[in-house]
């Protein structure tokens, strides 16, 4: 698998309220020919909260947030020296890893990994830090100094703030619980987290085994005491659901590139007809090797379409259409594109029709590199080819499919 730190994320199967805060997270993975083994998606989610206000926090930590339209008002004095966290400021978010389901249209589903990593608000006092705290100021105002040092086992990023109010973000490592600061002083109402940041964590599929197009999931989140976000009992929030939509987009390539000419095969012994035309030696074979480009990023299936066939391969007739002889067709492809065995591919021979069709995994993106099909008539179809009387050129149609619909 591989990962992705993006925020947001996932849907709702049960009725939600009309006041439900919905986001789209979107995320694409489209193949890179200057960096083909780079197979992740990429965050495609407009950047915004902490992380726009303070980008060199984030930068330093690889941290995106995500602002949601959620406010928070006190229904309470908070009281200083309080011992029950719920009676404070406290932050309990869904840090823990959850599994969740995105779907396609026709392909089968994948399962993406999630967690919430962070939050972060930005709080406004009802009266500026020295009144409420005697002149000492909002250095004193929260036990263990300024908000930017969050309550364990959370961790804090430096943020800004003066006495009215102050603005930061705290990490939450995974399976976290709460964190909380407590009020050294009484904080009367109204006191107000003025914003709702989040960060998270999403681990998605591997792209290279998804088909084009795009994946829908959705998740929904509950906010208030004893929640998914639980901000503890005396701080109240304006909305109580948070609906994460996500959009995974693929963007598979498969592209093959066939030289000038290349459509034209002449099938010839090794060292050409002079054996036979000057000593009179049968070749033991006659064969083309054609070179192709490829670049593929996704399962694809070959096989071929003939004008005329026999079992699972194609003939070729002479110009009385009367005698026909059976050519074999084979691939090689370059490395990264396997079987699904996982073995590289190499000779395998092309059959006629979908239901014979070779299906083709790759490893990782391969990007403008060489294969090579094999056009073959084995000694016996030579022979019956060469005997006397019965000479004349031979000729037929193949169409070799590489097919991205698997």
């Amino acid at each position: 698998m591989s990962g992705l730190a993006i925020l947001g994320a996932l849907v709702v199967l049960l009725p939600l309220s009309a006041e439900a805060v919905i986001q789209e997270i979107k995320a694409v993975f489209k193949p890179d020919p200057a960096n083909p083994q780079f197979n992740e998606f990429k965050n495609r989610t407009p950047l915004s909260g902490f992380c726009l206000d303070n980008p060199p926090q984030c930068l330093a930590e690889n941290l995106f947030s995500l602002r949601l339209p959620i406010r928070t008002d006190s229904n309470a004095t908070i009281q200083g020296g309080h011992t029950n966290p719920r009676q404070g400021a406290m932050f309990a978010v869904p840090s823990q890893w959850q599994s969740i389901t995105v779907t396609h249209p026709t392909a089968p589903p994948h399962e993406v990994r999630f967690r919430v990593a962070g939050m972060g608000v930005s709080y406004l006092l009802p009266l500026p830090a020295p009144e409420l705290t005697g002149g000492a100021g909002h250095n004193h105002l929260w036990e263990g100094s300024i908000w930017s040092y969050a309550g364990p086992p959370c961790v804090g990023l430096r943020g800004a703030g003066n006495d009215i109010g102050f603005n930061s973000f705290w990490r939450h490592p995974l399976g976290a619980g709460i964190c909380a600061k407590r009020a050294m002083f009484n904080i009367p109402q109204p006191f107000q987290y003025q914003t709702f940041d989040i960060t998270y964590e999403l681990v998605t599929p591997n792209p290279l085994a998804m088909a084009s197009g795009q994946y829908t999931g959705q998740h929904v989140f509950r906010v208030g005491p004893n929640q998914d976000f639980d901000l503890g009992d005396v701080m109240v929030p304006n909305d109580d659901v948070i609906v994460l939509d996500f959009l995974l987009d693929v963007e598979h390539e498969l592209k093959v590139d066939i030289p000038p000419g290349g459509e034209k095969i002449t099938l010839a012994p090794a060292g050409g007809w002079q054996s036979w035309l000057h000593a009179g030696r049968k070749p033991v074979r006659l064969f083309r090797d054609q070179t192709f480009h490829i670049s593929a990023s996704s399962r694809f299936k070959m096989y071929m379409e003939c004008e005329a066939w026999v079992s699972f391969d194609c003939v070729l007739k002479n110009a009385a259409g009367r005698r026909q002889v059976e050519l074999q067709v084979s691939v090689s492809l370059p490395n990264g594109l396997n079987d699904l065995a996982g073995e590289p591919v190499r000779r395998q021979r092309l059959r006629t029709g979908q239901a014979s069709a070779k299906i083709i995994q790759p490893g990782f993106y391969v990007d403008q590199k060489p294969g090579v099909l094999h056009f073959e008539i084995v000694q016996g179809e030579v022979d019956f080819m060469l005997q006397p009387g019965v000479g004349g050129p031979y000729a037929g149609n193949v169409t070799v499919i590489w097919d991205s619909e698997v």
